[in-house]
């Protein structure tokens, strides 16, 4: 009685908590001793629990305990009791089993563990891969928690096996597997014993080792179940509330009117809301986005949505679609619309002509022009053919880069672009992003520029601006300066040089903008790209039919005459080429007499002039530095018309601003010197008014005149450096004769050879222009003819 109720006491307590596997298997010391302690208990005690275990009930425990032990009062705790005490004895039976036999009695319970662990991998196995739907997954997490339960529940028997096998093997120590001898046929009972120990040990880590791999992919699996119903919870969520938003914006889509039915006022509001209500959808588009990146996550995690929800997902991706593709189709013909017949399009620039006229629009958007009368067809607009008409007047103009500048000015002044300023037009050319300049504008692009351009003039200025025919009078221009063709497309560049060359700004200004065009970040332009401004400056006169005095279309000369400033560097700096466009190069003398011209228009010499009595002289004044007291105006000067003693081939200076008393004075002092001079002396020693651009052999052009107006610049500096250049090139050419030719006269009766008056005319020039460099007057004036 007295050790029933003993081990009826120790059974009571709840169990104490298992040493993991790792933990039992590589226990220390005091785990062995408690284990050895643990397995000395009494047979008869064993005895008894096995007679418990086979019997019908807790007979075990005697009734008649004393009262000091407290026992179950109730039939619910004798069952609780009556559970540990199985526990219990179902673990000290499995650790008396153990040590009752050594001859291997914990082989089998470990090879059934062993079994049944790997029976239970293969049914976690086989609970994956998951299926994607919400109760699907509710399922298997059911299914999973009872089989975490079951496996829970085997725990203690595992635990108690593993720590009964760790018991033995402290016992029975086991050495390294030695080679069994040849000689020894039979086993020792120690070998015997040791290899029981090392199967036993083998069987043990095995068990451990998948022990633990179950119960780790138990959770890991549990974890994955609970993340996939979390992940399909949020995705049917999602999905219904896109499939409400969707409708809603459906019905949206669904009050739409006709493009067609539309006012042309309204297309704007329209154009506007469209776009909002575009805005408004990008909730939407998120939320696409996310159920679309979950449902990927999900394929990565090997759970694949189900048959119902996969085709709920993209018929929320087509319909998505569809709804994008309806939403951009209507706004790009709001916008068509809003350009073909808005404020913006061509359609106001109708307004240009006038009846029996008609602007029509070719299939690449150039404008055409119908005369519903003659029943003809023309490229230029009516207004730009009456202009050019009136250009014809000019024409008896002698020197061809004054008629060039004045012909410009009357387009310049039609075309309203004087009065733009070259800072107005760089904002709109900011605003429309025409860079890179070698990108290509079609006429939409140039007519929205325009427009611009005009809206804002009229708008800084405060004039009526009539904005319809100025558009359409600089598009018609900009098409027959650099599109002839009308293929409907030209450069960036074109149309910013076009813009550049006839707007109201200094002209130093328009060479800075010009330049900095072509050059590259630092600041430099090579040959190429500065071969490619002056071919595109250079259309300008050339659709005037003027290109031939200036060089022709032909660029390299002039590439070559600038770049004699680069100090034989490969590329030019502005500065550099600042210093050569100063000289008014003659392939580009026609901008800076553009700009003279522009300044001359409201000035008044009070003067007469000599040729018509004109009093006072309104523009260009001409003053004779050979004869006192000769003045004349522009109209008889440019056309070549003079009285009898005041020949055109004499000295004249050009003035385009009102004169001062130190000019009066010093045109005084060059007329009394000038009236000792020959006439044979000024035929030798004519006076350019430009910068030649041809290379240093060439001819002099023919077209220039014996008695052009002398420059500014043309002081005796810069010519010398010109005439030292053109001589070093002839020395190079010519460096066996040059000095006999320049010491040896001319034979009589004979001809001078080329070379021979080239040098002539070359050092006498320079020696004359030295001994003047003293009175070297202040000129005013350019041409070229």
């Amino acid at each position: 009685h007295r050790d029933r109720l003993r081990f009826g006491c120790w059974l009571l307590p709840s169990p104490s908590e298992h040493p993991s596997c790792h933990c039992w298997f590589r226990g220390g010391a005091e785990e062995k001793q408690h284990l050895r302690g643990s397995a000395q208990i009494p047979l008869s005690v064993s005895a008894q629990v096995k007679g418990s275990q086979d019997g019908a009930g807790p007979s075990c425990v005697s009734p008649r305990a004393p009262s000091s032990v407290a026992g179950p009062q109730n039939p619910l705790e004798m069952n609780l009791c009556w559970n540990e005490i199985k526990k219990k004895s179902h673990s000290l039976r499995a650790r008396l089993e153990a040590f009752s036999d050594h001859s291997g009695k914990l082989q089998v319970p470990l090879q059934e563990i062993i079994d049944w662990l790997g029976q239970k991998d293969e049914e976690l196995s086989a609970q994956l891969p998951l299926r994607g739907d919400v109760l699907l997954v509710q399922q298997e997490k059911e299914t999973h928690a009872a089989f975490m339960e079951e496996v829970k529940s085997r725990g203690p028997y595992i635990y108690s096996v593993l720590e009964s096998a760790q018991a033995f093997l402290s016992q029975h120590p086991f050495e390294e597997l030695e080679e069994p001898s040849s000689e020894s046929k039979d086993v020792s009972p120690r070998h015997r014993i040791q290899n029981i120990s090392r199967f036993v040990w083998k069987q043990a880590n095995v068990a451990s080792e998948l022990w633990e791999k179950l119960t780790a992919r138990c959770v890991d699996q549990h974890r994955h179940i609970e993340r996939t119903l979390e992940q399909l919870l949020e995705i049917k969520g999602a999905m219904e509330e896109l499939s409400t938003m969707l409708d809603q914006a459906e019905s949206v889509r669904e009050t739409w009117e006709p493009i067609g039915d539309l006012f042309i006022d309204s297309l704007p509001e329209h154009i506007q809301s469209t776009k909002l209500f575009k805005d408004e959808l990008s909730p939407m588009k998120d939320g696409v986005k996310v159920v679309n990146d979950l449902a990927h996550q999900l394929a990565i995690s090997d759970v694949h949505l189900s048959m119902e929800n996969s085709r709920t997902l993209e018929h929320i991706n087509t319909r998505w679609k569809q709804l994008q593709a309806s939403i951009n189709e209507r706004l790009k013909q709001l916008q068509d619309a809003h350009r073909d017949f808005g404020p913006g399009s061509q359609h106001f620039l109708s307004s240009s002509v006038q009846v029996p006229w008609e602007r029509a629009i070719s299939p690449n958007k150039v404008p055409y022009y119908i005369n519903h009368q003659a029943q003809t067809t023309c490229w230029d607009h009516p207004k730009m053919t009456e202009l050019y008409q009136t250009l014809a007047d000019l024409n008896n103009i002698k020197f061809s880069a004054y008629r060039t500048a004045m012909k410009l000015r009357r387009v310049q002044k039609a075309l309203r672009l004087d009065m733009v300023t070259l800072a107005t037009a760089l904002e709109i050319f900011n605003e429309h992003d025409l860079q890179p300049s070698d990108r290509a504008m079609d006429v939409v692009e140039v007519i929205h520029c325009l427009t611009a351009l005009y809206e804002r003039l009229e708008e800084e200025r405060g004039i009526l601006v009539n904005v319809p025919l100025c558009v359409d009078m600089s598009l018609n221009w900009l098409l027959n300066v650099f599109d002839s063709g009308r293929s409907g497309k030209m450069r960036a560049l074109s149309f910013k040089t076009g813009i550049a060359c006839l707007c109201g700004t200094e002209v130093k200004e328009k060479f800075q903008y010009l330049f900095s065009q072509v050059a590259n970040a630092g600041g430099l332009c090579d040959q190429r790209h500065l071969g490619v401004l002056l071919h595109e400056a250079i259309q300008v006169p050339r659709q005037l039919g003027e290109v031939a005095a200036f060089g022709g279309s032909n660029v390299e000369p002039s590439i070559r005459s600038c770049f004699r400033f680069s100090h034989g560097k490969s590329a030019i700096e502005a500065s550099q080429f600042l210093e050569w466009a100063n000289l008014e190069p003659q392939s580009m003398v026609w901008l800076a007499v553009l700009h003279r011209v522009t300044m001359a228009e409201q000035v008044k010499h009070q003067t007469k002039c000599s040729v018509c009595r004109q009093c006072p002289i309104k523009g260009f004044r001409y003053r004779s530095l050979k004869q006192f007291n000769v003045d004349i105006c522009q109209t008889c000067f440019l056309t070549g018309r003079a009285s009898k003693g005041n020949k055109l081939h004499y000295p004249i200076m050009e003035y385009y601003t009102p004169t001062t008393s130190s000019e009066n004075m010093r045109d005084f002092a060059t007329t009394l010197k000038n009236k000792f001079r020959s006439k044979q002396y000024f035929s030798k020693h004519p006076q350019r008014g430009y910068l030649p651009v041809q290379s240093v052999l060439e001819a002099d052009f023919s077209e220039t005149p014996a008695s052009s107006p002398m420059l500014p610049h043309a002081d005796t500096h810069s010519r010398i450096e010109h005439f030292a250049s053109r001589y070093k090139h002839l020395a190079q050419k010519h460096p066996y004769n040059l000095l006999p030719m320049l010491q040896c006269p001319t034979v009589p009766g004979g001809t001078a050879t080329p070379q021979v008056r080239e040098l002539e005319l070359l050092c006498t020039t320079a020696k004359q222009q030295s001994r003047s460099i003293s009175p070297s007057p202040v000129i005013a004036g350019d041409l070229a003819k």
